[in-house]
């Protein structure tokens, strides 16, 4: 589907502009002179995102040197190429991504190298929410589009216990710590959705949701749900946290705890006594402690392990594993802390929380080999898939092969 200007564009672009920010800034002049082109780019880059829907594809890819010339979709974790919508050159992907770009978006990708952003696109009174990301790759813009599911997964479906559910839900506790952990990827953010419209469902209360991008927007139901973007309505993550105390919050989500500053913020205002969801890029809950406490030279670490040990709740680690029908299922990990797993926590023997989460089953608690096993047995996924995605090989390989 080659756009019907490129020829003439191709032909504007003088020699050393034909890469890099130079090329940017050509084409953005040139569109400026010619918007009908610009709409032309925006409405098929629109047609691409539209049929997202219609594959089930999670994310869309285009542009650089990467993607040779093809769009390419993720449906249900595989990644491929499109060659049916066409083969473009760098110029018209450079084109088409730029069409979608603000001034003020192309200002922070032209100083960054990098802009990440929300878009919704309406359709057939529908509105259908992308996370987007645009960079540099080898001198030429490339973007990536992760779809938003538009509708919210009940925390039930996620076969999250009851136990843990109710540690989650205001109602029950209304103070804690709760971390979402997993990799890219791997759901975080439709967990950490569900989670609060059970609470705006629920609770009357205040929600004061700090995100980059935001992505599904809840609408206030029970709750006051605030939207706060950062680099849009607040400058950053830990900004946004100090800021919320003054907003009369019962709950605050951060997207992501990225840096020492947002770690230590997200548990002061837990202390403060909120409650507070939040997410970290680890694949179990041992390693998401470790990795919190590791954040700190290494003369603070005690004074962060024993806040970390007074305000932390729960802790879901998940992925995202193949089923035997080639879709894909949530495998999860969840640790309940109690008072064993804070003195555990405070006296930094944190190899002794696998066990207990072996032994916690009524208290919610289950390892991600344990979900693991429980997946194979109910024959939603393989074996191989079973160890593939385990954390310690040794302990799922003794219960794959147990009877029970």
């Amino acid at each position: 589907m080659p756009l019907s200007f490129i020829s003439e564009l191709t032909a504007s672009i003088p020699r050393h502009s034909e890469s890099g920010l130079e090329l940017c800034e050509h084409i953005d002049h040139w569109f400026q002179e010619h918007p009908q082109h610009r709409e032309e780019a925006y409405e098929l880059l629109r047609s691409f995102l539209l049929k997202m829907r219609t594959e089930n594809a999670s994310d869309l890819d285009l542009g650089a040197p990467g993607c040779n010339g093809f769009a390419w979709m993720r449906v249900y974790q595989v990644k491929k190429p499109i060659p049916e919508y066409g083969k473009f050159s760098y110029a018209e992907t450079t084109a088409i991504i730029l069409s979608w770009l603000s001034k003020y978006q192309k200002k922070i990708l032209y100083v960054s190298r990098s802009v990440d952003f929300s878009i919704n696109i309406e359709e057939d009174g529908m509105r259908h929410r992308f996370r987007t990301t645009v960079y540099f790759d080898q001198l030429f813009p490339a973007i990536n589009f992760r779809r938003i599911n538009e509708t919210i997964f009940p925390l039930e479906a996620l076969s999250i216990p009851k136990p843990i559910l109710d540690r989650m839900d205001l109602r029950y506790e209304k103070v804690g710590l709760v971390l979402v952990t997993g990799i890219t990827g791997s759901g975080k953010s439709t967990t950490l959705d569900s989670i609060i419209d059970m609470n705006n469902r629920n609770n009357q209360s205040h929600i004061v949701i700090i995100a980059h991008p935001i992505e599904y927007v809840h609408e206030s139901r029970l709750s006051i749900v605030r939207h706060r973007e950062v680099g849009i309505d607040v400058n950053s993550f830990q900004e946004g946290a100090i800021q919320a105390l003054r907003q009369d919050p019962d709950i605050i989500m951060v997207g992501e705890m990225r840096d020492p500053k947002t770690i230590s913020t997200v548990l002061e205002i837990t202390d403060s006594g909120h409650k507070t969801f939040t997410t970290l890029h680890t694949s179990s809950a041992i390693d998401s402690i470790h990795r919190i406490v590791a954040e700190f030279p290494s003369e603070e670490q005690d004074r962060i392990r024993n806040r970390l040990a007074d305000v932390l709740t729960v802790i879901m680690s998940q992925k995202l594993v193949p089923t035997v029908d080639n879709k894909i299922v949530l495998a999860k990990e969840i640790l309940s802390v109690d008072s064993s797993v804070q003195a555990a926590i405070r006296n930094k023997n944190i190899g002794e929380i696998y066990q207990m989460m072996i032994e916690g089953r009524k208290m919610g608690m289950i390892t991600l080999e344990q979900d693991l096993q429980r997946l194979y047995k109910s024959g939603i996924i393989t074996n191989r898939t079973a160890l593939n995605y385990a954390n310690n090989k040794s302990r799922i390989m003794q219960l794959l092969s147990s009877p029970v």
